[in-house]
């Protein structure tokens, strides 16, 4: 979670509550501590509340719950899992089919025009079908929704941390990623498709949480449960399941990878919601596979989703297949950490030319769209052709869009196999590299070529103005020097080069992404080959050892370059040597349980602050003693409501709680909240005072001032807090970290 250190203005109205820190002898905070400077303004990004606020309005509320609503609430959780299941699924498989119909009729008049040797021609109708393309998704993001630019996952994984940046689950940023996306990959830029397939499932499970629209009275009375961060966060995570799943097919794989990699915060019940969901994405896709296999679908079916069929019925190893193997692992461990590396200064590079305005975003994506076509239809001109094999499985040469042996420019018989990967869309240059039983298609320059083409493409094409994904460019690219190291190894070893380009393909994945068990899972259930499971552990286990000795993952490092505070699960080493009191800031401000308007108008203003301790002291109490903590948008409600009362200083206990129902304090969708500036009050309203108890959380999470860093840091992000009280062994005065 984002931590939000606490500050204050200490000339401020004299009745205003100020206390120094928990100890005068610190006077100056530690800014070696990465903890110390988590919330700078290093992006316009607000933290989350994943945390259950237990004021008496909460437990009223839920004390007065019948039987017919708590079923209505768990109900409800299932009923929207279903439905995010089944929106992200249909939203899928629309992709693909677009894709592969943009795709295919661009692929097939230009492989017409070259059967006319019409090359200039069809270079013409290539290159710039491709321009339009990437133009129309640079300039429907740049204009309509920058948030839905790259991946994606870098801002669901940061959100599921409790990062939530300003508009990336919004209904806009929802149309253009699945609209971007589709003419991205279609224009033959180097990207994917499952990074915005999981970016689109949140923002389909957060629109879907949102419980309607008060502004267009679009709402639901059943969904009133659901307007919290929790339970958002909740949908979320099956959202971003979801899009793996219904990017791979891969359903368990979809669930391994949000509790692998995106989510920070698991337990039981989300695990089966989780699998619910991308169980009815696996369920619709099968549905609609069938019916394309009948020729329903255009270009698209014949390869049913992106299942690559590896199988072979002969698939043994022995101990001496193991040399090249681990060779993989080590090669895909380098290679990833140098791929993360280079993209990383290129993606620094995009950001100061994207800097200087609209027009330079959108010029830098058609410059790499025609830098692309350029480099696609040339370099298949280097490769010399190749006689057709007398046992090939599939017509030879291919006539078309799709197969292993493209004619390109060369005569009748032969055909030209670089054409066969370049001159292809992602999944068919997959399926061609996976392919069994064809040792001898291609040629060792031109798996070369191929490699060193989609290594560097890949990284260029990443950072334009655009959705674009990375899974699929790192498994072409891994499983194009899987090929290459097999056709290397030759008959020394037992495994065909299809089965060396899986292990490529996982090799980088893991030295790049870092992560295994979920793309162990996903490689399987792509691949449909469960006798390759010692191997792809094995090659990732390596890979991803390899790569951690170089840098991080590929999705922390964008994050960190997009400013967004990600808590890392583990504590450094030199936390443990300080305590919590080594790293608050001060003053704090803080307010009476009994507080008066005015001091609650000038702390709101003039902070920025989302929680405030509320301390009781002499008559109230014995001592002063710490009684909770009260959030800002809730004081805001208070103000709004003007529930006050004037003038004796007494508790008015559960009255209070009489003008307010639970919908009052519910957090609002993706629409901007009351702000403090927007309420208007009198002189006479600001000197009454507001009873602060009933809506002020008493039990908030806190520690004493003697916790290591390392400790309280372990107990914030597991916990899944955005305030943590510290607070003194003798006295009862806090301090928020």
């Amino acid at each position: 979670m984002a931590a939000t250190t606490i500050t204050s203005n200490a000339n401020g109205d004299q009745d205003s509550v100020v206390v120094p820190l928990l100890s005068v002898q610190r006077t100056t905070p530690n800014s070696t501590s990465q903890v110390a400077i988590v919330g700078s303004k290093v992006c316009p990004i607000e933290s989350l509340d994943y945390e259950i606020f237990e004021n008496e309005l909460f437990k009223q509320d839920w004390r007065g719950c019948s039987k017919v609503q708590v079923f209505q609430y768990i109900f409800m959780k299932w009923l929207l899992c279903f439905l995010i299941g089944l929106i992200v699924s249909l939203i899928g498989f629309c992709n693909n089919l677009a894709v592969e119909n943009l795709a295919g009729t661009k692929f097939v008049v230009t492989s017409n025009m070259m059967l006319e040797r019409r090359y200039g021609m069809a270079f013409f109708v290539f290159a710039t079908s491709n321009f339009v393309l990437t133009l129309f998704a640079a300039i429907i993001t740049a204009f309509i929704s920058p948030t839905a630019a790259g991946s994606g996952i870098p801002e669901v994984k940061a959100y599921l941390n409790g990062v939530d940046a300003p508009g990336i689950f919004s209904l806009r940023t929802l149309v253009v990623k699945i609209i971007g996306s589709i003419s991205a990959v279609s224009s033959s830029l180097l990207v994917g498709k499952a990074g915005p397939m999981v970016h689109t499932g949140a923002c389909v499970a957060s629109l879907l949480g949102q419980g309607g629209s008060r502004k267009y009275k679009l709402t639901c009375k059943w969904l009133r449960f659901f307007k919290n961060d929790r339970d958002r966060r909740d949908l979320v995570t099956c959202g971003a399941a979801a899009g793996i799943a219904a990017a791979f097919r891969a359903p368990v794989g979809g669930v391994l990878f949000a509790l692998e990699e995106m989510a920070t915060w698991w337990r039981g019940a989300l695990l089966w919601r989780a699998f619910f969901t991308t169980a009815i994405v696996a369920i619709v896709l099968r549905a609609f596979i069938d019916l394309c296999l009948s020729g329903k679908c255009g270009l698209f079916g014949t390869g049913g989703l992106i299942m690559f069929d590896v199988y072979s019925a002969n698939v043994s190893y022995h101990v001496g297949d193991l040399p090249p193997v681990l060779a993989l692992g080590v090669i895909g461990g380098i290679l990833g950490s140098f791929y993360n590396f280079l993209l990383d200064k290129v993606l620094r590079v995009y950001n100061l030319i994207n800097e200087k305005g609209i027009a330079y975003k959108i010029f830098l994506a058609c410059l790499i769209s025609i830098f692309t076509s350029c480099l696609l239809f040339g370099l298949p001109w280097i490769a010399s052709c190749r006689p057709c094999p007398a046992d090939a499985s599939e017509a030879c040469p291919t006539i078309g869009r799709s197969g292993n042996y493209k004619k390109f420019q060369c005569p009748p018989g032969y055909y030209n196999d670089l054409a066969s990967l370049i001159f292809n869309t992602n999944d068919d240059a997959i399926r061609n590299l996976f392919s069994k039983d064809t040792n001898a298609e291609f040629q060792h320059s031109s798996m070369l070529i191929f490699f060193v083409t989609c290594f560097f493409l890949s990284i260029f094409s990443y950072g334009v103005v655009a959705p674009a994904g990375l899974f699929v460019p790192v498994i072409v690219t891994g499983a194009s020097y899987g090929r290459f190291v097999g056709m290397l190894v030759g008959p020394h070893s037992n495994l065909n080069h299809g089965l060396y380009a899986v292990l490529g393909a996982a090799s980088l994945l893991g030295g790049s992404m870092r992560m295994t068990v979920s793309l162990c899972v996903i490689i399987l259930e792509l691949t449909n080959n469960l006798l390759l499971l010692p191997l792809i552990m094995l090659v990732l286990f390596v890979s991803k050892t390899v790569a951690d000795a170089f840098n991080g993952n590929i999705y922390d490092l964008i994050m960190k370059a997009k400013g967004f505070p990600y808590l890392e699960g583990h504590a450094e080493p030199y936390m443990r040597q300080l305590t919590v009191s080594d790293v608050v800031t001060g003053p704090l401000q803080l307010f009476h349980g009994i507080e008066k308007v005015s001091n609650i108008v000038h702390v709101l203003r003039t902070t920025k602050h989302n929680g405030f301790p509320v301390l009781d002291e002499p008559p109230l109490s014995e001592s002063p003693v710490l009684f909770g903590i009260i959030l800002r948008a809730h004081l805001i409600t208070l103000l709004k409501k003007k529930a006050f009362f004037f003038p004796t200083p007494d508790r008015t206990g559960m009255d209070a709680l009489k003008p307010f129902s639970a919908s009052d304090f519910a957090k609002r969708g993706s629409g901007n909240g009351d702000k403090i500036e927007d309420i208007e009050l009198n002189e006479e309203e600001m000197d009454m005072l507001i009873d602060l108890h009933p809506f002020t959380n008493a039990s908030p999470y806190t520690v004493v001032e003697t916790m290591s860093l390392a400790k309280a840091r372990i107990l914030f992000r597991e916990v899944g807090l955005r305030h943590l009280l510290v607070i003194p062994k003798i006295s009862s005065v806090s301090n928020a970290v």
